[in-house]
Order: structure tokens, then C-alpha cells, then sequence
């Protein structure tokens, strides 16, 4: 049997395709159960967070293994396979165990180094024996994972090499600033009971924040994480519990917002959104100089001067008079000159001949126009009658002229500060994108923090913390090949004493009279000399089943001896058990 592992992470898949994908409470336990009931399979163990869904099992086929938890985890997702296929990756036998330790370290998550995903795979390992899915190779692998998480950090200082995935979203929400500063007397509403949520309540209280409102489904967890916090030694908040349907309330006296419930729809929409910050924030003010508002009405947007267009006087271009267009309407249109094709699409030939006349009366004409670019300037009627009439075509054929040159950049408004800030943790998500675009409204949620965090640098420690992944791998490896020899040598060695009870039993036959002491020391010399005679091997098999390459040494053994495959197998399933007896460590 081997280990594989399938899944799908953020550095795998986009946001959209993780929150399809993600799989509820129910959906984990059946995905678990319909795996290990599946023949390349003999144990699992899922590993589902925010960012990542990953399938651990124990095959002894490997490319039948891999295209059943491939199929399983689509159907259990709802994303057809060929859609999940292409953001699917493999991990096989060490590099399987390579890449849990990584995760487990922080070295593969949206923000290195944090440290949340080992509770995470704590819950995965106990979610999967008490399903009884994990046999011995998947209990080993996550408990050692677990302890080289732990080694990680205790040795290391991948702590600093980022935060964890709440207090990069905060300081995100703080844009850069001091997070403490930031939150100092804000009142936030968390919503959901969660680990997740129950770790920004907390990081938001020991950042100074005001006050506390926790929103949940089920009252008694959300009073249980307000009492926590109003209890706790290292804060001083005011925090109370407050039922789902009193969110939209809340929000409205809420400044900062954080959610991560297992919802598998919206939490807040953008309208839930948009009504909490309704009379909050005020459009920005127009500038003195700035003209007046825009024909199109939009709050804060100013309609440019011609001046301002470079297309009047101040870019020395001809006036007003004699111009064929209707220079107010030109000047409303956004981001277009009278050079462009929104002021002369549809001109008929004699007033676009008309039109470049005017224009070429201006001072970039003339002497100047040698100094630029051909195809910059304005046409002159006399010397570019062919193109005005290629030009004058190409209205009639498509209704419009090509630009020629680049439309004036227009001001964006200015966004008003934000009332309302709103972090969104959750997968899929809890908050509609679309809040993103109101005014007075900053969102930062699991895609945004995948942008911010791509380009975060690396701190010393991720090295060696490398190194240490990359030692354990190598021990749990040779550990994993020594123990897979263990039965083998197990039932040689009780073959062995089999073989020594029935000489011994025969020699009784053949010689009655012996007495207790002479057969007590026959016994025992021929029990010596079988030790001396298999312990040389069984250690050099051990040794050689340790390293890259040594299984077959097993299968070797077997054969050379003639053991019995059940009785290897009885000895596999003894230890088996006792494992599960002795539980997790």
C-alpha cells in the first residue's frame, strides 16, 4: 500500500472554482465513507479549509487510485471532473508526506507561517478516526505532521515570516497601517462561532476595539464566545451575543465586519451592504476650479473645460468660430477631443473636409506640423484629399472614424473614506463582491489576501524550516519502511519459535525419560542458536528496508522463508489495532 494524495489549493485554483468546490459538514463525512468503500482504498483522511480540499488515502494501485479520489472529490464538490481536473495536483508516497509537512508548517498557506492549519489537520485526523478511516499509515502521518508543525515553530521564526490569514486581513483593512491604531474604538461585528471567527474576536479585542458583537446561528456558541471575551485577562471590551437575524441591525452600527460561517450562500449582499452605510458617507465635494457637474449627473464627476480637454484655445487649436461641430456637446463627451471619433463620426465628407480646415487653422498646423508625427495631426484638406475620402468612406461603410489619436484621460471621483469595514474569511464567501464597489465601503476577502499576500516576501526562517521538513521526510520515510518489514520479520521470527516447540516436542517423543532440567537447557541452547542465526538478517533487512528502495526486502524475505502471507497479514492487523487502542499522542 501507498500514500496519494489529490487536491485542489489556492495556488492551484482560482478563488471562484475553491468556493464551487467547497464541501459542507455532510459532504466531508461522505466523501470519507465513499472512499475508503472504494476498492483502491484502504484508509482516508480529508483535510478541507478555507483554501485547500485535499484527499489523503492509502492504494495499492496508483494511477486507479488517483483517478477514484479524483472522481469522488468531483462528485462530492458538484464540479464536474473536467472542469476540476485541470486544477487538480498529485502528491505520491514521499512527496506526499513532503507536502502535508509543508502544509503543517505554514510553508504552503495564502500567508506563510501561520498557524492555524495545525489545528485544522488536527480536526481532519479526528474527524477521520472517528469515522474509522485512518488505519495506522494515516494516524502516523498526520500525528507526525502535527509534531513537525509544532517543531516548526518552537524552533524557528517562521512566525515572522507572516500572520496569520485574520491578522493579514486586518492589516489589509488598515491599509498598511498599524492595526492597533486602526481599531482603537471601533465597534465590530463577527459573524459566526467558528474557530476562524472566534480568533479575529479575539484578535480584534486585544487590538483595542470598543466593542465586540457576535452574530451565530446557534445563540449559545456565539454567548459563549462573548463571555470568553469579556472574561478575558488580556482585554478589556465590551462583547455580547446578538441572533443572525439581528445582522443587517448591527451592521449599521457596526465599523468594522468580519464573517466566516459555513453558509453555502451570501451572508451579506451588497444591498445589506449599501443600506448599512446609507446616509454614512457624503460624495466628495468638487474642487474650486473644477466646473460644474457633468450632464450625466454622477456624484463628483465635473465636465471638462475645453482648456482642460486640450482641444481649445489652450492647446492652440482654433476657436470657436467657423467650427461645423457643436463644440458643448463635444466638450460633455468624455475622453474625447475634437480630433476623436466621437466628435466627427457620422460627419458627411464635406463638413469632415470642413471640420480638418478649422482644425488645421490652429498653431499645431502649419510650420508644426512637419515637427510631428504623421499620423498625429489633423488632415490638411488640400494635400490629404485621398485620405479625407478614404476616411469619408469608412463613415459610410461602418457609421463612424477611427480614432487618431488617444482620448483624454478622465478623472475618477474620489472615493469617499470608509465607514465600513468588512473582512470575509469564509469559503465560499460570506459577502458579495459586489460591495467592493460601494462608496465608504472597503472589502478584503480570501481572493483579495491571495493578491496581496503572492508578492509578500520571505523571511530567513522559511529556509530552515525547509530543512527541517525535508529531515523529517527522510525519518518518517525510513520509519515508514522499517515498520512495513516489521510483520514480515515478526512472523519469521514466530515461525522460528514454532519450528523450536516442535523439535522439542519430538525430541520429548523420542527420549521420555529426560528430565526437566537437561530439557529445559536443550530447549534453551536451541533457541539460542536460531536467534544467532536470524539475528544478523533480520537487523540487515531492517537497515536495508530503511532506505529509498527497500520495500521489496519484505516480499524478499517472504519468499526466501516461505512464510505464510496470512500470518504476516494477522500480525499487521495486531499492531493495528493496538495503535488504535493507544489512540493519538
Amino acid at each position: 500500500m501507498s500514500l496519494l494524495v489529490v487536491g485542489l489549493s489556492h495556488r492551484s485554483a482560482p478563488v471562484s472554482v475553491l468556493e464551487r468546490a467547497s464541501l459542507t459538514a455532510d459532504a466531508q463525512v461522505k466523501l470519507l465513507q465513499d472512499t475508503v468503500a472504494a476498492e483502491p482504498a484502504a484508509e482516508a483522511a480529508l483535510l478541507a479549509t478555507c483554501n485547500r480540499i485535499e484527499l489523503y488515502a492509502d492504494v495499492d494501485k496508483f494511477h486507479a487510485g488517483v483517478a477514484e479520489l479524483s472522481t469522488l472529490l468531483a462528485q462530492h464538490s458538484g464540479v464536474g471532473l473536467e472542469e476540476l481536473t485541470p486544477y487538480l495536483y498529485v502528491h505520491y508516497e514521499d512527496r506526499a508526506v513532503h507536502h502535508l509537512f509543508s502544509v503543517a508548517c505554514g510553508l504552503d498557506s495564502m500567508v506563510v507561517g501561520e498557524g492555524q492549519i495545525l489545528g485544522q489537520i488536527k480536526d481532519s485526523l479526528a474527524r477521520a478516526q472517528e469515522l474509522n478511516s485512518a488505519g495506522r499509515l494515516l494516524n502516523d502521518l498526520f500525528q507526525q505532521a502535527l509534531r513537525v508543525g509544532k517543531r516548526a515553530h518552537s524552533e524557528t521564526g517562521i512566525d515572522r515570516a507572516g500572520q496569520s490569514l485574520v491578522t493579514f486581513g486586518l492589516e489589509q483593512l488598515a491599509a498598511g497601517g498599524d492595526v492597533q491604531t486602526w481599531a482603537r474604538g471601533k465597534k465590530a461585528l463577527v459573524i459566526g462561532a467558528g474557530s476562524m471567527s472566534s480568533l479575529a474576536a479575539a484578535t480584534l479585542a486585544r487590538a483595542g476595539v470598543a466593542e465586540v458583537v457576535v452574530a451565530n446561528r446557534t445563540c449559545d456558541r456565539a454567548e459563549r464566545l462573548a463571555r470568553i471575551l469579556t472574561e478575558g485577562d488580556d482585554t478589556d471590551v465590551l462583547a455580547r451575543a446578538v441572533p443572525m437575524e439581528s445582522v443587517p441591525v448591527e451592521l449599521t452600527r457596526a465599523d468594522v465586519a468580519v464573517s466566516c460561517t459555513g453558509a453555502t450562500g451570501l451572508v451579506l449582499t451588497a444591498e445589506s451592504v449599501a443600506a448599512a452605510v446609507e446616509g454614512r458617507t457624503a460624495a466628495p465635494s468638487v474642487a474650486d476650479g473644477d466646473g460644474p457637474p457633468a450632464p450625466d449627473g454622477e456624484p463628483g464627476r465635473t465636465a471638462a473645460t475645453g482648456a482642460q480637454r486640450g482641444n481649445l484655445p489652450a492647446t492652440g487649436l482654433g476657436g470657436e468660430d467657423g467650427c461645423p461641430l457643436d463644440l458643448p456637446a463635444v466638450q460633455g463627451t468624455a475622453g474625447f477631443s475634437v480630433l476623436g471619433e466621437a466628435a466627427v463620426a457620422g460627419m458627411a465628407a464635406a463638413d469632415l473636409e470642413q471640420h480638418a480646415a478649422w482644425v488645421d487653422n490652429g498653431t499645431v498646423g502649419g510650420a508644426q506640423r512637419a515637427a510631428r508625427p504623421r499620423t498625429a495631426g489633423p488632415l490638411d484638406p488640400a494635400s490629404d484629399a485621398d485620405a479625407i475620402a478614404a476616411l469619408a468612406a469608412t463613415v459610410a461603410t461602418v457609421g463612424r472614424i477611427p480614432e487618431r489619436r488617444r482620448p483624454e484621460p478622465v478623472d475618477e471621483p474620489p472615493r469617499p473614506e470608509p465607514v465600513l469595514f468588512l473582512l470575509d474569511l469564509a469559503m465560499p464567501r460570506d459577502i458579495d463582491a459586489a460591495a467592493h464597489r460601494l462608496g465608504g465601503v472597503r472589502l478584503v476577502d480570501i481572493e483579495s489576501l491571495a493578491e496581496a499576500s503572492a508578492g509578500a516576501p520571505m523571511a530567513a526562517d522559511v529556509d530552515q524550516v525547509r530543512r527541517i521538513v525535508s529531515d523529517e521526510v527522510a525519518a518518517f520515510g525510513a520509519a515508514l519502511r522499517a515498520a512495513h518489514i516489521t510483520p514480515t520479520v515478526v512472523a519469521l521470527r514466530t515461525m522460528a519459535a514454532d519450528v523450536v516447540a516442535s523439535e522439542i516436542a519430538r525430541l520429548d517423543g523420542r527420549l521420555p525419560g529426560l528430565d526437566d532440567k537437561h530439557r529445559a537447557e536443550i530447549t534453551q541452547t536451541v533457541r539460542r542458536v536460531v536467534d544467532k542465526l536470524l539475528h544478523a538478517p533480520t537487523v540487515r533487512v531492517k537497515q536495508l528496508a530503511a532506505e529509498p528502495g527497500g520495500a521489496g526486502y519484505a516480499d524478499a524475505l517472504r519468499t526466501l522463508f516461505d512464510l505464510d502471507p496470512e500470518a504476516v497479514a494477522a500480525v499487521s492487523r495486531a499492531e493495528d489495532s493496538t495503535e488504535k487502542d493507544r489512540g493519538p499522542a
